[in-house]
Order: C-alpha cells, then sequence, then structure tokens
C-alpha cells in the first residue's frame, strides 16, 4: 500500500500549470499553433486543391488523416496547453511522415504537384511542431 499523496494535492501543481500557461502565451506559442492548424489544413485540403486525389487516392487519404490529426493538435495545443504540452512532439513526426509518404507509399505518382504540396505542408508541420515545444523546454531549463 502506497502513503504517496495524490497528484491533485500537490503543492507545486498549481505552479506547474502556471508555468506551462505562460508558456502556451508567448508569442512563439501562438504562432506555433496557428501554424499547426493551418499547415494540418493544407496537408488535408492539398489533395483536392492540387487535383492529385483522383490520381492518387492512397496518398489522398493519408494527406486527409494526417492533415486533420495535425489540426485537431494545434488546436488542442492552443486550447490547453498546459494538457497537451506532452505530446507535441507528434506534430513534427506527423510533419516527417508527410514528407516522406509521398516517396513510400504504395501507388503514389510522384508529380510536382504531389511532391510539393507534401515536402511543403510536412516541412511547415515539422517547424510549427519544434515552436510548438520549444516554450514547454524554455519553461524547464528556467527552472
Amino acid at each position: 500500500m502506497s502513503s504517496s499523496a495524490p497528484i491533485a494535492g500537490h503543492p507545486d501543481l498549481t505552479e506547474m500549470r502556471m508555468r506551462y500557461e505562460r508558456a502556451s502565451e508567448t508569442p512563439t506559442a501562438q504562432v506555433a499553433d496557428g501554424f499547426t492548424v493551418l499547415g494540418g489544413l493544407f496537408v488535408a485540403l492539398s489533395p483536392w486543391i492540387t487535383g492529385f486525389a483522383a490520381t492518387t487516392p492512397a496518398l489522398a487519404l493519408n494527406n486527409l488523416v494526417v492533415g486533420l490529426a495535425a489540426t485537431v493538435l494545434g488546436i488542442s495545443f492552443a486550447a490547453a496547453y498546459h494538457r497537451t504540452h506532452g505530446i507535441a512532439w507528434t506534430s513534427p513526426v506527423l510533419g516527417v511522415w508527410t514528407i516522406l509518404a509521398v516517396f513510400v507509399m504504395s501507388g503514389s505518382v510522384m508529380t510536382t504537384s504531389t511532391v510539393l504540396c507534401n515536402v511543403i505542408g510536412g516541412a511547415v508541420l515539422v517547424l510549427a511542431g519544434v515552436g510548438t515545444m520549444a516554450p514547454a523546454y524554455a519553461t524547464r531549463a528556467s527552472t
């Protein structure tokens, strides 16, 4: 039987929440969250905007799912960073997958539009994801 106190009663809990709340209010975090949302929407909609949805349906579905996931992540980072900062690493991973997907997915037709959309969209997600992670690491380093 453990005699440890529950986390809800931890004396530093309020300070930890306030630290992450301050981190989410920095301009860097706000811009990164916005770019995560916009990058996710771009990746999700790019097959239909550029017209490769009909020629590469597997890649179009992949982009839709990955883009919507990144969009939801960006919205959750903006709404509740203190609760979601622990999964901020997933945004750069989604970005790297978006870049690689056009080259490794079976049945992908590599055209200029598919490569450019995936590389640009993936790069935005990687950079925005790193920007989302930065405030949490900055607050950890300053303590």
